[in-house]
């Protein structure tokens, strides 16, 4: 249905099929939304929305013809995929951009592991249901496609780069440590041949602040990110502090009324 109406590439990830869909999106858009846009800012935050979403149900899109070739099971070709997921483990990509050392308060995980944990948890689901399995294409394709933008397309005008090419960002940091070095060298490949890209030097030729970033620039950038990102955490929790002693309070004269 999707090749003769082109515009549900679009549409299709603001469209959920369950009720479940609908309330976990809201919150993972009310709650870590109004953490990353104040610090990326309205335009980039709606920017990385639209182009996530696009990018993902295109992935999806194709995936679900090349299953089609494989098994030649027309179940691929009428399964409903859709849903604003995508953009969502998008956002935790962003949390581990921002803020990758901070600690969850209740179960002690570092913002950095968000990611990996949301799509080892769907593939560990889907063995058990079919449901899982349906949103897994596009919780793995939005992960993968929010850290291609944050890592090489994301404009920053206030540091005249483009992306984030600090280590900390690196795509083997979503794997455990003890696997980054099989990681790190087939990632170098993708990394040369989608982008263009090469970590060698530019031998006197001089650094391209659009493509290639100064030396030390990029641990600067994401010093500056990291900063941001905590101000605006600590920021909306002390909000959130003040509120609840304003309730406490509010509730307390009414009890002595």
């Amino acid at each position: 249905r999707t090749i003769p109406f082109a515009w549900n590439l679009i549409t299709s990830g603001y469209v959920e099929q369950s009720i479940y869909g609908v309330v976990i999106s809201t919150l993972g858009l009310l709650f870590i939304g109004k953490l990353l846009e104040p610090i990326w800012g309205s335009r980039e935050f709606f920017k990385f929305i639209f182009v996530v979403n696009l990018l993902t149900s295109i992935c999806v899109f194709i995936t679900a013809i090349a299953l089609y070739y494989i098994t030649r099971l027309e179940t691929y070709l009428y399964m409903p995929l859709s849903g604003f997921h995508g953009v969502i483990s998008g956002f935790l990509v962003g949390i581990k951009q921002i803020i990758p050392d901070q600690e969850l308060p209740f179960i002690k995980i570092k913002t950095k592991w968000l990611p990996s944990i949301t799509l080892l948890l769907y593939i560990a689901i889907s063995f058990w249901t079919l449901e899982a399995t349906t949103y897994l294409p596009t919780i793995i394709s939005g992960t993968y496609i929010s850290w291609i933008y944050l890592r090489y397309w994301q404009r920053k005008p206030e540091a005249k780069l483009r992306g984030d090419p600090s280590e900390d960002f690196a795509f083997s940091t979503f794997f455990p440590e003890f696997l980054r070095p099989v990681i790190d060298p087939i990632a170098s490949i993708f990394h040369r041949m989608l982008c263009g890209r090469s970590n060698t030097s530019n031998n006197g030729q001089g650094y391209n602040l659009e493509s290639e970033p100064l030396p030390g620039s990029d641990s600067i950038e994401a010093s500056r990110r990291r900063e941001r990102g905590a101000r605006a955490l600590e920021e909306r929790l002390a909000a959130e502090r003040l509120a609840a002693a304003r309730r406490e309070l509010q509730r307390e004269a009414e009890e002595n009324v």
